[in-house]
């Protein structure tokens, strides 16, 4: 049989974002959760962080929905090897819309947090939208971002768990040397544990948020 023809075709989705505002931001931070996760698991990650009260918190959720196992918990994914380049150009498209929305009239600068596969998507949107800093905690720089050679990069914190068996050192020092040939400004913090966003995550995130700003 003759091999079938694939055509990409784009279609109107809604996606789900969470919001905490708050009375007078200092400054927005803008959260993406990690594979198989949801925009709650990441607003909490970002309420943990000290001094988050002060800022308005805004958790964006994959588009791509789907129930964890047997379970009828709604988690997703951000997205797959397929339609590549179309995924993250509605990916990044879908983030400027959400903060449009969440963060109207705000004139803070935006901070973008993301965990596990979600620090891909924090820096897509801190690049591709422009923003004050990246928080990327287990999980690697895109590629196609340090292949471009017009793209320019905030300041970053990378975050990596001595015990994480994937965010391994290998990658964590192959993102800092990348990020640093590219005179990205990067900071970098080990902290005891493996891939999981703790305590001491957050309070690295807030010495990081509080120089920028």
């Amino acid at each position: 049989m003759a091999e079938a023809d694939v055509y990409s075709i784009a279609a109107t989705t809604h996606g789900r974002v969470l919001v905490r505002r708050a009375a007078a931001p200092r400054r927005i931070l803008a959260g993406f959760h990690g594979y198989l996760e949801n925009a709650a698991i990441q607003l909490a990650r970002l309420e943990s962080i000290p001094g988050a009260d002060r800022w308005t918190l805004v958790s964006v959720q994959a588009l791509h929905r789907v129930y964890r196992g047997r379970t009828s918990e709604v988690v997703a994914s951000w997205m797959t090897s397929q339609d590549r380049d179309d995924m993250m150009a509605d990916n990044v498209a879908y983030v400027a819309s959400a903060l449009n929305a969440a963060t109207a009239g705000a004139a803070a600068p935006v901070v973008y947090a993301g965990f596990s596969q979600g620090v891909a998507m924090a820096f897509r949107a801190a690049v591709r939208l422009g923003g004050a800093g990246v928080i990327a905690v287990g999980g690697d720089v895109p590629p196609e971002l340090l292949g471009d050679a017009s793209a320019t990069f905030p300041p970053v914190l990378v975050v990596r768990g001595e015990r994480d068996d994937w965010y391994t050192p290998v990658k964590l020092d192959a993102d800092l040397a990348a990020l640093r040939a590219r005179g990205a400004s990067v900071q970098s913090v080990v902290h005891g544990g493996g891939h999981e966003w703790n305590g001491e995550v957050s309070a690295a995130a807030a010495r990081f948020v509080d120089r920028l700003v």
